[in-house]
C-alpha cells in the first residue's frame, strides 16, 4: 500500500523462448500458482506485499532455466480509479477459485454422505476421506495466502472448510463404532 492507501504492484514482463514449450509451461504453471493476474501477452501482476516475493523469486528462476528474462516493475495506479481496478480484477480471481474450493467442499460433503448411506465404515475410506479433507485444507491455506483484498466468498469457504472436517469427524465416529462391533 501507498501513503494514500492505494494498492502497490510488482508488473512482470516474461520474455522466454517457445522452443522448447517446457520452459515457458513452468513459468506460466507458476504464474497461476502464485495467482499473478494475467495483463496480456507476457504480462502479470501481483500485489507488492511478502507473500509474493517468493513465487516471483522461483518465476524469475524458472524463466532463466528457459534462457528467458523477466523484467520486474513497480506500479501503483496513476488514479485511485487505476488501482480499485486491479484490485477488483485480482479479487474477481481469487472469487472463481473461491467457488472451485466450495464446489470441492461439497463433493466432500457428498462424498461423506454417499458413505454413511451405503455404511461404507472401513478404514481405507477413513483414510481417503482424510486425505481429501488434507487437500482442502492445503487448498484453503493457499488461497487465504493469495487472497490479500479479501474476496466476498471467503469466509463461506472458512465456514465450509469446518462443517467438512466436522462431518469427517462424525464419520470416524461411525467408522470406529463399526469397526469395535465386529
Amino acid at each position: 500500500m501507498t501513503k494514500d492507501g492505494s494498492s502497490r504492484w510488482l508488473v512482470l514482463v516474461v520474455r522466454i523462448p517457445a522452443d522448447p514449450s517446457r520452459h515457458r509451461v513452468a513459468v506460466w504453471r507458476e504464474l497461476r500458482r502464485i495467482g499473478a493476474l494475467s495483463l496480456g501477452q507476457g504480462t502479470w501482476a501481483v500485489p507488492d506485499v511478502p507473500g509474493f516475493a517468493d513465487g516471483v523469486t522461483r518465476v524469475i528462476e524458472l524463466a532463466r532455466r528457459g534462457e528467458g528474462e523477466v523484467v520486474v516493475l513497480d506500479a501503483a495506479g496513476r488514479a485511485e480509479t487505476d488501482g480499485a481496478r486491479m484490485e477488483a480484477l485480482f479479487t474477481t480471481e481469487r472469487e472463481e477459485e473461491w467457488a472451485e474450493f466450495l464446489a470441492d467442499c461439497g463433493k466432500f460433503d457428498a462424498e461423506i454422505d454417499k458413505e454413511i448411506r451405503i455404511r461404507k465404515f472401513t478404514m481405507a475410506e477413513l483414510e481417503e476421506e482424510e486425505q481429501s479433507l488434507e487437500r482442502l485444507r492445503r487448498w484453503h491455506r493457499e488461497l487465504k495466502a493469495r487472497d490479500v483484498f479479501g474476496a466476498p466468498s471467503a469466509p463461506e469457504a472458512e465456514r465450509r472448510l469446518k462443517h467438512c472436517a466436522d462431518r469427517l469427524a462424525d464419520y470416524t465416529e461411525q467408522v470406529f463404532q463399526a469397526l469395535h462391533q465386529m
